[in-house]
C-alpha cells in the first residue's frame, strides 16, 4: 500500500530531503523511497522489490529479452506511481549487471525515461560495490566490529568490498544466481556434474577475486540481497518472509553452509511450497546458494589462513538501496 504523503511535508524537508532510489538488478526491480537527514541517517518510507528477470538470457544472447524489458518497464511505471505519491525531491534510478552486459541497453535507457522520467545510470561493478558498503555498514558498524566484507550476491554478479569506515578494496564478480543457473544448472534438482561446474565457476571468481581483495583481513562478514536473504528466511524456519527478522541475523558459518547445501539440493517445487520464498526467485536459489557457500568457506579459509577465526555471517537489508539513496543527500 501507498502511504499519504504527510501533512507536515514542508517541515521534516526542512530537516531532511525526500529521495527514491531504485536499484534494477539482474533478477528484481527494487524501490526505496526515504527521507534522508544531514548526517545520511534513512528514515523508511516504502520499500519494495519485484521480480521482474531483467537478465534473462542476457548471458547467452548478449542482449536484453523484449518480455524481460516490458516486465520491468511495466513495473518501473508503477514505482513511478508511488515516487509521485510519496513526494519525492531527487529519483536516482541505478542499473546494473545485466544492463551493462546488453548491446541492446539504449532500448532500456529509453525505456526507462518514459516510464519514470529520469535517465538510467548504468554504473561499474566497482561503484555498486561501493554503494552496497555503504549502505549495509550504515546498519551494522554499531553492533559489529570491522573489518567488513560485504557480500552483494546479485543475479548476474556478486560485489566483495572490504573497509573500515570506508571501501578499502573491492572487486566485482560475474557469478550471480541468474547467470549460474543459465549456464549450468538444467536440471531440476541439478545432476552433481552441474553443481560442480557452478561451483568451478566460482572457485575461479574467488581466485581472481582474492588478488584484489584480501579476503583473510575480514572481521565481520556482511551478506546481502535477495539470494542471502531467502537463505537466512529458511535457516531461521520463517513460514512468511519477514524482513525485520532477517535484518540484523547472525549465523554460524556451519548453519550458512547447511541451509545451503538443503536448499540446493530441493527442486523447484519444493522451494515454492516454502512460503516465504518469491515464485520469480525459487528457479534461481539453487545457483545463489552455491554462490553464498563458497564465499563464507573461501572466507572463513583466508581468515584462518591469516590467523584469524571466522565464526559466523551477519545478513542485512540494508544494501545498495540504501547508498544510493545516501548518495543524492
Amino acid at each position: 500500500m501507498i502511504r499519504p504523503f504527510p501533512s507536515d511535508a514542508l517541515t521534516a524537508a526542512s530537516r531532511s530531503r525526500r529521495v527514491a532510489a531504485l536499484d534494477c538488478g539482474t533478477n528484481s526491480l527494487r524501490l526505496l523511497v526515504a527521507d534522508v537527514a544531514a548526517d545520511g541517517t534513512l528514515s523508511e518510507v516504502e520499500r519494495r522489490t519485484t521480480i521482474v528477470r531483467l537478465g534473462q538470457g542476457v548471458d547467452r544472447t548478449g542482449e536484453l529479452a523484449p518480455d524481460a524489458l516490458e516486465r520491468t518497464f511495466a513495473v518501473t511505471r508503477e514505482y513511478a506511481q508511488v515516487v509521485a505519491a510519496t513526494g519525492a525531491q531527487d529519483v536516482r534510478f541505478v542499473a546494473t549487471s545485466a544492463t551493462r552486459d546488453a548491446r541492446n541497453r539504449d532500448v532500456f535507457f529509453a525505456g526507462i525515461r518514459d516510464a519514470i522520467g529520469v535517465e538510467a545510470e548504468v554504473i561499474s561493478g566497482d561503484e555498486e560495490a561501493q554503494l552496497s558498503f555503504r549502505g549495509a555498514t550504515g546498519a551494522v558498524s554499531a553492533t559489529h566490529p570491522g573489518p567488513y566484507l560485504v557480500v552483494d550476491l546479485g543475479g548476474g554478479s556478486t560485489e566483495l568490498v572490504l573497509g573500515e569506515r570506508a571501501p578499502e578494496a573491492a572487486v566485482s564478480m560475474d557469478v550471480g544466481s541468474v547467470r549460474l543457473t543459465e549456464r549450468h544448472l538444467h536440471s531440476d534438482p541439478p545432476t552433481p556434474a552441474e553443481v560442480a561446474a557452478a561451483r568451478a565457476d566460482v572457485h575461479a571468481a574467488l581466485d581472481a577475486a582474492a588478488a584484489v581483495v584480501p579476503l583473510g583481513r575480514t572481521t565481520t562478514l556482511v551478506g546481502l540481497a535477495g539470494s542471502v536473504t531467502s537463505l537466512t528466511a529458511y535457516a531461521l524456519g520463517l513460514r512468511v518472509y519477514d524482513r525485520d527478522a532477517v535484518d540484523g541475523t547472525v549465523l554460524s558459518v556451519d548453519d550458512v553452509l547447511g541451509a545451503c547445501d538443503r536448499m540446493l539440493a530441493m527442486s523447484r517445487a519444493e522451494r515454492l511450497a516454502l512460503g516465504f520464498l518469491q515464485p520469480g526467485r525459487a528457479d534461481v536459489l539453487g545457483a545463489g546458494a552455491i554462490v553464498w557457500a563458497e564465499v563464507v568457506r573461501r572466507v572463513r579459509d583466508d581468515v584462518a589462513a591469516a590467523g584469524g577465526a571466522l565464526t559466523h555471517a551477519v545478513t542485512s537489508e540494508h544494501d545498495i538501496l540504501d547508498g544510493i539513496a545516501r548518495s543524492m543527500r
